[in-house]
């Protein structure tokens, strides 16, 4: 699988209901995993909020979404936008991760995640919000 970058919006509380309406505007696939599927309930976090959401057309059009929790960066209505890596090559993903953190602020070191992917983020000298996750090679 080659890298993947796509948007990756914020909400406060309504992100299930916004990738819903999302789906039914562009159709496709909508997966959802709340922050308690994830093994997520520490303090500030509803664990029925939606901790990732995925919309995928079959027209290539992938959306993101997740409900932000206490404690992480401020919702702000306007600026709830961030921008998602994605993919298989380890090495690649991370030389982006890198580059991006450099002269900016780390958010979250590149490790492994509840998921079972590698995963962090960072905000970039310019102010951008990055995601990145790296897929767990698939057992055999």
């Amino acid at each position: 699988m080659t890298s993947i970058l796509n948007p990756y919006v914020s909400f406060q509380g309504n992100a299930r209901d916004a990738m819903k309406f999302y789906q039914s505007v562009f159709g496709g696939e909508l997966d959802l995993m709340t922050f308690k599927d994830a093994g997520m309930t520490a303090e500030g976090v509803n664990p029925d909020d939606i901790m990732h959401a995925a919309l995928t057309a079959k027209n290539g059009i992938t959306l993101m979404a997740a409900d932000t929790a206490t404690g992480m960066r401020e919702y702000i209505v306007g600026t709830n936008m961030s921008i998602s890596l994605s993919g298989e090559d380890e090495a690649e993903l991370t030389g982006y991760y890198n580059k991006l953190a450099e002269g900016g602020k780390v958010e979250q070191l590149l490790t492994k995640a509840p998921w079972g992917d590698t995963f962090g983020m960072c905000i970039d000298k310019f102010g951008t919000f990055w995601l990145v996750n790296i897929t767990a090679p698939k057992a055999e």
